[in-house]
Protein backbone atom coordinates (compact mmCIF):
# COMPACT_ATOMS: atom_id res chain seq x y z
CA UNK A 1 0.00 0.00 0.00
CA UNK A 2 1.16 3.73 -0.64
CA UNK A 3 3.06 5.02 2.55
CA UNK A 4 2.10 8.60 2.55
CA UNK A 5 4.20 11.25 2.86
CA UNK A 6 3.37 12.00 6.51
CA UNK A 7 2.97 8.67 8.09
CA UNK A 8 5.25 7.40 9.81
CA UNK A 9 3.68 4.27 11.53
CA UNK A 10 2.59 3.15 7.87
CA UNK A 11 -0.09 0.43 8.58
CA UNK A 12 -0.29 -2.09 6.91
CA UNK A 13 -2.79 -3.70 3.69
CA UNK A 14 -6.23 -5.97 4.84
CA UNK A 15 -4.95 -9.23 6.51
CA UNK A 16 -6.75 -12.59 5.83
CA UNK A 17 -8.77 -12.66 9.28
CA UNK A 18 -12.26 -11.64 9.51
CA UNK A 19 -13.44 -7.99 9.58
CA UNK A 20 -14.36 -8.47 13.55
CA UNK A 21 -10.57 -9.19 14.36
CA UNK A 22 -9.01 -6.85 12.53
CA UNK A 23 -7.79 -3.34 14.31
CA UNK A 24 -9.92 -0.67 13.00
CA UNK A 25 -7.34 0.64 11.67
CA UNK A 26 -7.54 -1.83 9.30
CA UNK A 27 -10.56 -0.41 7.73
CA UNK A 28 -10.31 0.88 3.84
CA UNK A 29 -12.56 3.70 5.15
CA UNK A 30 -10.27 4.47 7.75
CA UNK A 31 -6.66 4.15 5.44
CA UNK A 32 -8.61 6.47 3.01
CA UNK A 33 -9.66 8.95 6.30
CA UNK A 34 -5.86 9.03 7.83
CA UNK A 35 -4.48 9.34 3.81
CA UNK A 36 -6.84 12.17 3.14
CA UNK A 37 -5.56 13.94 6.75
CA UNK A 38 -1.69 13.01 5.89
CA UNK A 39 -2.33 15.21 2.93
CA UNK A 40 -4.54 17.91 4.09
CA UNK A 41 -1.96 18.69 7.78
CA UNK A 42 1.58 18.25 5.08
CA UNK A 43 -0.30 21.18 3.11
CA UNK A 44 -1.66 23.14 5.83
CA UNK A 45 2.41 22.75 7.82
CA UNK A 46 3.72 23.75 4.01
CA UNK A 47 1.38 26.52 2.71
CA UNK A 48 1.86 28.11 6.95
CA UNK A 49 5.19 27.80 6.94
CA UNK A 50 5.39 25.53 10.07
CA UNK A 51 8.60 23.95 10.62
CA UNK A 52 7.18 20.55 12.22
CA UNK A 53 3.84 19.32 12.91
CA UNK A 54 3.20 15.92 15.01
CA UNK A 55 -0.17 14.50 15.14
CA UNK A 56 -2.33 11.49 16.13
CA UNK A 57 -5.71 10.03 16.50
CA UNK A 58 -6.78 7.11 19.12
CA UNK A 59 -10.03 5.02 18.77
CA UNK A 60 -10.45 3.55 22.52
CA UNK A 61 -7.51 1.80 23.47
CA UNK A 62 -6.27 1.66 19.40
CA UNK A 63 -3.56 4.25 18.01
CA UNK A 64 -5.05 4.29 14.64
CA UNK A 65 -2.77 6.62 13.25
CA UNK A 66 0.77 8.92 14.60
CA UNK A 67 2.62 10.80 12.36
CA UNK A 68 4.99 13.51 11.40
CA UNK A 69 5.81 15.95 9.04
CA UNK A 70 8.39 18.74 8.56
CA UNK A 71 11.26 19.23 11.07
CA UNK A 72 11.54 19.44 14.65
CA UNK A 73 14.58 21.61 13.83
CA UNK A 74 15.31 23.87 10.72
CA UNK A 75 18.50 24.56 11.73
CA UNK A 76 19.86 20.68 12.36
CA UNK A 77 17.14 19.50 9.87
CA UNK A 78 16.15 17.00 12.17
CA UNK A 79 12.97 15.28 11.35
CA UNK A 80 9.60 15.80 13.14
CA UNK A 81 8.39 12.36 14.33
CA UNK A 82 5.90 11.00 16.92
CA UNK A 83 8.41 10.74 19.28
CA UNK A 84 9.49 14.54 18.54
CA UNK A 85 8.90 15.91 21.96
CA UNK A 86 7.13 19.55 22.08
CA UNK A 87 6.23 22.18 25.53
CA UNK A 88 2.33 20.95 25.64
CA UNK A 89 2.30 24.30 28.02
CA UNK A 90 -1.36 24.50 29.35
CA UNK A 91 -1.91 20.76 28.74
CA UNK A 92 0.23 20.93 32.18
CA UNK A 93 -2.86 21.48 33.54
CA UNK A 94 -4.44 18.57 33.01
CA UNK A 95 -1.91 16.56 35.09
CA UNK A 96 -2.07 19.00 37.72
CA UNK A 97 -5.31 18.89 38.19
CA UNK A 98 -5.54 15.12 38.31
CA UNK A 99 -2.94 15.09 41.30
CA UNK A 100 -5.41 17.52 43.17
CA UNK A 101 -8.14 15.46 42.91
CA UNK A 102 -5.79 11.80 43.69
CA UNK A 103 -5.46 14.26 47.21
CA UNK A 104 -9.25 14.71 46.94
CA UNK A 105 -10.11 11.25 46.95
CA UNK A 106 -7.41 10.42 49.60
CA UNK A 107 -9.03 12.54 51.95
CA UNK A 108 -6.43 15.09 52.04
CA UNK A 109 -8.70 17.79 50.84
CA UNK A 110 -11.86 18.93 50.15
CA UNK A 111 -12.88 20.81 46.58
CA UNK A 112 -14.65 23.76 48.88
CA UNK A 113 -11.17 24.27 51.23
CA UNK A 114 -9.97 27.29 50.88
CA UNK A 115 -6.48 27.88 49.68
CA UNK A 116 -5.38 29.79 52.11
CA UNK A 117 -6.33 26.94 54.70
CA UNK A 118 -4.52 24.86 53.03
CA UNK A 119 -1.06 26.54 51.76
CA UNK A 120 0.39 28.75 54.45
CA UNK A 121 2.06 31.77 52.79
CA UNK A 122 -1.01 32.30 50.91
CA UNK A 123 -1.72 35.83 51.01
CA UNK A 124 -2.88 37.70 48.45
CA UNK A 125 -4.51 41.12 48.71
CA UNK A 126 -8.49 41.05 48.93
CA UNK A 127 -9.69 43.44 46.69
CA UNK A 128 -13.50 43.35 47.54
CA UNK A 129 -15.23 43.80 50.70
CA UNK A 130 -17.53 41.04 51.32
CA UNK A 131 -16.23 38.33 48.30
CA UNK A 132 -16.39 34.56 49.11
CA UNK A 133 -12.91 32.83 49.47
CA UNK A 134 -10.80 31.65 46.84
CA UNK A 135 -11.20 27.57 46.83
CA UNK A 136 -9.72 24.58 45.19
CA UNK A 137 -12.65 24.56 43.18
CA UNK A 138 -12.28 28.07 41.62
CA UNK A 139 -9.26 27.52 41.30
CA UNK A 140 -9.39 24.19 38.96
CA UNK A 141 -12.64 26.03 37.13
CA UNK A 142 -10.76 28.94 36.74
CA UNK A 143 -13.02 31.06 38.30
CA UNK A 144 -11.12 31.85 41.57
CA UNK A 145 -11.07 35.61 41.27
CA UNK A 146 -7.02 34.96 40.98
CA UNK A 147 -4.95 37.36 38.17
CA UNK A 148 -4.27 35.28 35.43
CA UNK A 149 -0.10 35.31 36.02
CA UNK A 150 2.31 36.02 39.00
CA UNK A 151 3.13 39.39 38.41
CA UNK A 152 6.57 39.05 36.20
CA UNK A 153 7.50 39.36 32.49
CA UNK A 154 7.77 35.89 31.63
CA UNK A 155 5.54 35.51 28.17
CA UNK A 156 7.93 38.12 26.80
CA UNK A 157 11.42 37.17 25.67
CA UNK A 158 14.07 36.16 27.31
CA UNK A 159 10.80 34.00 29.23
CA UNK A 160 12.68 34.23 32.66
CA UNK A 161 9.83 32.86 34.94
CA UNK A 162 9.81 32.96 38.35
CA UNK A 163 10.80 30.39 40.94
CA UNK A 164 8.34 28.65 43.15
CA UNK A 165 10.29 30.93 45.81
CA UNK A 166 9.85 34.26 43.40
CA UNK A 167 5.90 33.28 42.88
CA UNK A 168 5.18 33.00 46.93
CA UNK A 169 7.31 36.18 47.64
CA UNK A 170 4.90 38.16 45.20
CA UNK A 171 1.82 37.02 45.63
CA UNK A 172 1.50 39.18 49.01
CA UNK A 173 2.03 42.15 46.77
CA UNK A 174 -0.85 40.64 44.10
CA UNK A 175 -4.74 42.22 44.55
CA UNK A 176 -7.52 39.94 43.51
CA UNK A 177 -8.84 40.67 39.75
CA UNK A 178 -12.67 39.81 40.51
CA UNK A 179 -14.53 38.41 43.30
CA UNK A 180 -14.38 34.48 43.58
CA UNK A 181 -16.93 32.90 42.17
CA UNK A 182 -17.96 35.73 39.71
CA UNK A 183 -16.15 35.48 36.69
CA UNK A 184 -14.75 32.81 34.56
CA UNK A 185 -10.57 34.15 34.16
CA UNK A 186 -8.26 31.75 33.01
CA UNK A 187 -4.91 32.21 35.45
CA UNK A 188 -1.93 30.29 34.99
CA UNK A 189 -1.21 31.81 38.95
CA UNK A 190 -4.60 29.48 40.08
CA UNK A 191 -3.06 26.32 38.91
CA UNK A 192 0.55 27.29 39.96
CA UNK A 193 -0.65 27.20 43.02
CA UNK A 194 -2.86 24.25 42.24
CA UNK A 195 1.15 22.75 42.45
CA UNK A 196 1.74 24.04 45.44
CA UNK A 197 -0.92 22.11 47.20
CA UNK A 198 0.02 18.96 45.73
CA UNK A 199 3.50 19.93 46.86
CA UNK A 200 2.12 20.74 50.29
CA UNK A 201 -0.43 18.16 51.34
CA UNK A 202 1.42 14.97 49.74
CA UNK A 203 4.80 16.17 50.77
CA UNK A 204 6.37 14.96 48.18
CA UNK A 205 7.95 17.25 45.45
CA UNK A 206 5.34 18.53 42.80
CA UNK A 207 7.44 16.66 39.97
CA UNK A 208 8.28 13.57 41.91
CA UNK A 209 4.87 12.84 42.94
CA UNK A 210 3.11 13.58 39.18
CA UNK A 211 5.72 11.21 37.76
CA UNK A 212 5.18 8.58 40.35
CA UNK A 213 1.33 9.04 40.67
CA UNK A 214 0.16 9.51 37.36
CA UNK A 215 3.24 9.59 34.38
CA UNK A 216 4.84 6.17 35.85
CA UNK A 217 1.95 4.15 35.93
CA UNK A 218 0.49 5.33 32.42
CA UNK A 219 3.78 4.02 30.98
CA UNK A 220 3.93 8.22 29.91
CA UNK A 221 8.11 8.24 29.90
CA UNK A 222 8.24 10.52 27.40
CA UNK A 223 6.19 13.31 29.68
CA UNK A 224 8.24 15.27 31.99
CA UNK A 225 6.81 18.21 34.24
CA UNK A 226 9.48 20.49 33.07
CA UNK A 227 10.73 20.87 29.77
CA UNK A 228 14.18 22.53 31.10
CA UNK A 229 14.79 18.82 32.62
CA UNK A 230 13.75 16.68 29.30
CA UNK A 231 16.16 13.63 29.46
CA UNK A 232 15.75 13.32 26.10
CA UNK A 233 17.26 17.13 24.82
CA UNK A 234 17.69 15.80 21.29
CA UNK A 235 14.34 15.15 21.01
CA UNK A 236 12.99 18.22 22.06
CA UNK A 237 11.43 20.47 18.99
CA UNK A 238 13.06 24.26 18.72
CA UNK A 239 9.72 26.47 18.88
CA UNK A 240 9.30 29.23 16.79
CA UNK A 241 7.39 32.72 16.52
CA UNK A 242 4.45 33.97 15.14
CA UNK A 243 5.02 35.00 11.61
CA UNK A 244 6.81 38.64 11.32
CA UNK A 245 5.23 40.68 8.32
CA UNK A 246 8.42 40.24 6.45
CA UNK A 247 6.77 36.55 6.19
CA UNK A 248 9.88 34.77 8.68
CA UNK A 249 9.67 33.58 11.56
CA UNK A 250 12.01 33.52 14.61
CA UNK A 251 13.38 30.56 16.44
CA UNK A 252 12.71 31.36 20.19
CA UNK A 253 14.96 30.58 23.19
CA UNK A 254 14.23 27.97 25.45
CA UNK A 255 12.68 28.32 28.87
CA UNK A 256 12.25 27.01 32.03
CA UNK A 257 8.77 27.27 33.09
CA UNK A 258 9.95 26.84 37.07
CA UNK A 259 7.03 28.29 39.45
CA UNK A 260 4.67 27.60 36.60
CA UNK A 261 5.47 24.59 35.53
CA UNK A 262 2.63 23.42 36.98
CA UNK A 263 0.26 25.24 34.48
CA UNK A 264 2.51 25.58 31.61
CA UNK A 265 5.83 23.43 32.36
CA UNK A 266 5.47 19.71 30.65
CA UNK A 267 6.75 18.92 27.02
CA UNK A 268 5.23 15.53 26.07
CA UNK A 269 5.03 13.50 22.74
CA UNK A 270 1.85 12.10 20.60
CA UNK A 271 2.46 8.94 21.23
CA UNK A 272 2.30 9.62 25.37
CA UNK A 273 -0.27 12.02 25.02
CA UNK A 274 -2.33 8.77 22.91
CA UNK A 275 -1.67 6.42 25.98
CA UNK A 276 -2.61 9.32 28.22
CA UNK A 277 -6.31 9.28 26.26
CA UNK A 278 -6.73 5.68 25.75
CA UNK A 279 -6.29 5.43 29.64
CA UNK A 280 -9.19 7.72 30.04
CA UNK A 281 -11.66 6.15 27.81
CA UNK A 282 -10.27 3.01 29.45
CA UNK A 283 -11.15 4.31 33.01
CA UNK A 284 -14.63 5.33 31.78
CA UNK A 285 -15.27 2.30 30.17
CA UNK A 286 -14.56 -0.10 32.71
CA UNK A 287 -14.71 1.79 35.87
CA UNK A 288 -11.76 0.61 38.32
CA UNK A 289 -9.28 3.25 40.13
CA UNK A 290 -6.17 3.16 37.98
CA UNK A 291 -4.55 5.99 38.92
CA UNK A 292 -7.87 7.73 39.38
CA UNK A 293 -11.26 6.76 40.19
CA UNK A 294 -13.97 6.78 36.73
CA UNK A 295 -16.22 8.61 39.08
CA UNK A 296 -13.78 11.18 40.14
CA UNK A 297 -12.70 11.55 35.96
CA UNK A 298 -16.16 11.96 35.12
CA UNK A 299 -16.56 14.48 37.89
CA UNK A 300 -13.54 16.55 36.14
CA UNK A 301 -15.22 16.21 32.78
CA UNK A 302 -18.55 17.41 33.77
CA UNK A 303 -19.41 21.01 33.43
CA UNK A 304 -18.24 22.73 36.27
CA UNK A 305 -18.72 26.34 35.57
CA UNK A 306 -20.40 28.08 33.21
CA UNK A 307 -20.92 31.71 32.39
CA UNK A 308 -24.13 33.48 32.21
CA UNK A 309 -24.08 34.01 28.27
CA UNK A 310 -23.09 30.48 28.35
CA UNK A 311 -19.60 31.65 26.09
CA UNK A 312 -17.23 29.61 28.87
CA UNK A 313 -17.41 26.15 30.18
CA UNK A 314 -14.90 24.06 32.22
CA UNK A 315 -14.60 21.16 34.14
CA UNK A 316 -12.43 20.70 37.08
CA UNK A 317 -9.21 21.25 35.31
CA UNK A 318 -10.81 19.70 31.92
CA UNK A 319 -11.64 22.14 29.01
CA UNK A 320 -15.40 21.53 27.88
CA UNK A 321 -15.78 22.78 24.35
CA UNK A 322 -18.81 22.99 21.83
CA UNK A 323 -18.15 22.84 18.28
CA UNK A 324 -20.89 23.17 15.88
CA UNK A 325 -23.54 21.22 18.31
CA UNK A 326 -20.67 18.37 19.29
CA UNK A 327 -19.13 18.43 23.01
CA UNK A 328 -15.25 17.72 23.39
CA UNK A 329 -13.34 17.57 26.02
CA UNK A 330 -9.41 17.93 26.70
CA UNK A 331 -7.01 21.23 26.74
CA UNK A 332 -5.14 23.65 24.23
CA UNK A 333 -1.73 24.38 24.89
CA UNK A 334 0.47 27.54 23.83
CA UNK A 335 3.92 28.63 24.75
CA UNK A 336 6.73 30.42 23.39
CA UNK A 337 7.36 28.47 19.83
CA UNK A 338 4.51 25.95 20.57
CA UNK A 339 0.79 24.92 19.68
CA UNK A 340 -0.93 21.85 21.13
CA UNK A 341 -4.06 20.81 21.10
CA UNK A 342 -6.23 17.38 22.44
CA UNK A 343 -9.46 16.93 22.05
CA UNK A 344 -12.20 13.93 22.73
CA UNK A 345 -15.13 12.83 22.10
CA UNK A 346 -16.55 10.54 24.65
CA UNK A 347 -19.21 9.10 23.52
CA UNK A 348 -17.19 7.73 19.99
CA UNK A 349 -14.39 7.32 22.34
CA UNK A 350 -11.96 8.96 19.48
CA UNK A 351 -9.64 11.52 20.46
CA UNK A 352 -7.15 13.62 18.11
CA UNK A 353 -3.82 15.18 19.58
CA UNK A 354 -1.88 17.93 17.59
CA UNK A 355 1.53 19.73 17.80
CA UNK A 356 3.22 22.81 16.35
CA UNK A 357 6.83 23.60 16.73
CA UNK A 358 5.53 27.43 15.49
CA UNK A 359 2.70 30.02 16.72
CA UNK A 360 0.38 29.26 13.32
CA UNK A 361 -2.93 28.06 12.93
CA UNK A 362 -5.21 26.43 15.61
CA UNK A 363 -4.30 23.04 16.69
CA UNK A 364 -7.68 22.40 18.11
CA UNK A 365 -9.07 23.13 15.06
CA UNK A 366 -6.63 21.02 13.43
CA UNK A 367 -7.85 18.16 15.66
CA UNK A 368 -11.61 18.88 15.20
CA UNK A 369 -11.38 18.94 11.49
CA UNK A 370 -9.07 15.13 11.81
CA UNK A 371 -11.83 14.08 14.36
CA UNK A 372 -14.66 14.88 11.42
CA UNK A 373 -12.85 12.90 8.94
CA UNK A 374 -11.92 10.26 11.06
CA UNK A 375 -15.29 9.84 12.60
CA UNK A 376 -17.67 8.40 10.09
CA UNK A 377 -14.86 5.95 8.71
CA UNK A 378 -14.66 4.55 13.02
CA UNK A 379 -18.60 4.19 12.50
CA UNK A 380 -18.77 2.48 8.98
CA UNK A 381 -16.06 0.10 10.32
CA UNK A 382 -18.09 -0.58 13.91
CA UNK A 383 -21.29 -0.90 12.45
CA UNK A 384 -20.24 -3.71 9.50
CA UNK A 385 -18.46 -5.48 12.41
CA UNK A 386 -21.90 -5.21 14.51
CA UNK A 387 -23.49 -6.22 11.03
CA UNK A 388 -21.51 -9.09 10.53
CA UNK A 389 -21.88 -10.73 14.15
CA UNK A 390 -25.78 -10.28 13.80
CA UNK A 391 -25.35 -12.01 10.49
CA UNK A 392 -26.56 -9.45 8.25
CA UNK A 393 -22.88 -9.42 6.72
CA UNK A 394 -20.99 -12.99 4.96
CA UNK A 395 -18.28 -13.73 6.98
CA UNK A 396 -16.04 -13.47 4.33
CA UNK A 397 -17.12 -9.94 3.69
CA UNK A 398 -14.49 -7.26 2.99
CA UNK A 399 -15.45 -3.79 1.94
CA UNK A 400 -15.07 -2.13 -1.16
CA UNK A 401 -11.62 -0.62 -2.03
CA UNK A 402 -10.06 1.49 -4.68
CA UNK A 403 -9.67 0.11 -8.47
CA UNK A 404 -5.94 -0.77 -8.76
CA UNK A 405 -5.98 1.00 -11.93
CA UNK A 406 -7.42 4.71 -9.90
CA UNK A 407 -3.92 4.83 -7.98
CA UNK A 408 -2.42 6.27 -10.97
CA UNK A 409 -4.65 9.28 -10.64
CA UNK A 410 -3.90 10.07 -6.70
CA UNK A 411 -1.51 13.04 -6.34
CA UNK A 412 -1.88 16.61 -6.71
CA UNK A 413 -1.55 19.06 -9.16
CA UNK A 414 -0.90 22.76 -9.16
CA UNK A 415 -4.01 25.20 -9.22
CA UNK A 416 -1.11 28.34 -9.25
CA UNK A 417 -1.97 31.06 -9.64
CA UNK A 418 -5.44 30.76 -8.87
CA UNK A 419 -5.25 28.34 -5.59
CA UNK A 420 -3.42 26.20 -3.94
CA UNK A 421 -3.66 22.66 -5.21
CA UNK A 422 -5.63 20.24 -6.14
CA UNK A 423 -4.96 16.62 -3.85
CA UNK A 424 -6.69 13.80 -5.87
CA UNK A 425 -7.26 11.15 -3.36
CA UNK A 426 -8.97 8.07 -2.67
CA UNK A 427 -12.08 8.14 -1.21
CA UNK A 428 -15.24 6.11 -0.89
CA UNK A 429 -13.45 3.52 -2.72
CA UNK A 430 -13.59 5.90 -5.64
CA UNK A 431 -11.86 9.32 -6.08
CA UNK A 432 -11.92 12.69 -5.15
CA UNK A 433 -10.18 16.01 -4.84
CA UNK A 434 -9.18 18.16 -1.64
CA UNK A 435 -8.81 21.50 -2.77
CA UNK A 436 -5.89 22.60 -0.50
CA UNK A 437 -5.08 24.58 2.06
CA UNK A 438 -8.18 24.60 3.27
CA UNK A 439 -9.35 24.77 7.45
CA UNK A 440 -12.60 22.85 6.26
CA UNK A 441 -11.22 19.64 4.64
CA UNK A 442 -14.18 17.82 5.01
CA UNK A 443 -16.47 20.45 3.28
CA UNK A 444 -13.48 20.69 0.33
CA UNK A 445 -13.72 16.98 -0.48
CA UNK A 446 -14.92 16.91 -4.08
CA UNK A 447 -16.17 13.23 -5.03
CA UNK A 448 -15.53 12.08 -8.33
CA UNK A 449 -17.53 9.39 -10.23
CA UNK A 450 -15.34 7.43 -13.14
CA UNK A 451 -17.31 7.81 -17.00
CA UNK A 452 -14.54 6.35 -18.98
CA UNK A 453 -10.93 6.22 -19.94
CA UNK A 454 -9.07 9.05 -17.73
CA UNK A 455 -12.31 10.89 -17.53
CA UNK A 456 -14.32 11.37 -14.61
CA UNK A 457 -17.43 13.80 -13.16
CA UNK A 458 -18.47 15.15 -9.73
CA UNK A 459 -20.65 14.00 -8.13
CA UNK A 460 -23.18 16.53 -7.00
CA UNK A 461 -24.47 16.87 -3.79
CA UNK A 462 -27.89 15.69 -5.20
CA UNK A 463 -26.50 12.79 -6.86
CA UNK A 464 -26.13 14.32 -10.48
CA UNK A 465 -23.02 14.48 -12.14
CA UNK A 466 -21.54 17.49 -13.01
CA UNK A 467 -18.18 18.85 -15.00
CA UNK A 468 -15.60 16.52 -16.31
CA UNK A 469 -11.91 16.10 -15.01
CA UNK A 470 -10.04 14.33 -17.31
CA UNK A 471 -6.83 13.17 -16.81
CA UNK A 472 -3.44 13.84 -18.89
CA UNK A 473 -1.40 11.58 -20.25
CA UNK A 474 2.08 12.05 -21.18
CA UNK A 475 3.86 10.18 -24.62
CA UNK A 476 4.98 7.17 -21.65
CA UNK A 477 1.59 6.87 -20.51
CA UNK A 478 2.22 8.75 -16.90
CA UNK A 479 -0.09 11.43 -15.69
CA UNK A 480 1.30 14.49 -15.86
CA UNK A 481 -1.51 16.99 -16.00
CA UNK A 482 -5.88 17.64 -14.72
CA UNK A 483 -7.96 18.98 -17.43
CA UNK A 484 -11.14 20.66 -16.21
CA UNK A 485 -12.95 23.67 -17.65
CA UNK A 486 -11.00 23.68 -20.64
CA UNK A 487 -7.72 24.25 -18.72
CA UNK A 488 -5.07 22.11 -17.56
CA UNK A 489 -3.30 22.08 -14.24
CA UNK A 490 0.17 20.07 -14.15
CA UNK A 491 1.27 17.38 -11.64
CA UNK A 492 3.07 18.22 -8.97
CA UNK A 493 6.42 16.23 -8.04
CA UNK A 494 7.51 15.16 -11.51
CA UNK A 495 10.87 14.85 -11.98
Amino acid sequence: MRCPHLLLLCLAGLSSAPLSAQPVADHPRVREAIDVIDTWLDAQRAYESIPGISAALVHDQELIWAGATGVADPESGAAATVRTAYSICSISKLFTAIGVMQLRDGGRLRLDDRLGDILPWYDIQETYEGAPPVTVRGVLTHSSGLPRESDYPYWIEPFDFPTRDQVEQRLGEQRMLYPADRYYQYSNLGLALAGEIIDELSEIAYGDYIRSQILDPLGMSDTWPEIAEYPFPERLAAGYSATRRDGTRRRMPGFAAEGIAPAAGFASTVEDLARFVSWQFRVLETGGDEVLSANTLREMQRVQWLDPDWQNTRGLGFGVYRDDGVTYVGHNGLCPGYRSSIRMHLPSRLAAIVMLNAIALSPSALAIEALDLIGPAVDETIDERLAMQDGMLAADYEPATLPPEFERYIGSYDESPWGGEAAVVAWNAGLAILWLPTMSPSDELTPLEHVGGNTFRRIREDGALGEAYEFVEDVDGQVVGMRYHSNTYPRMGLR
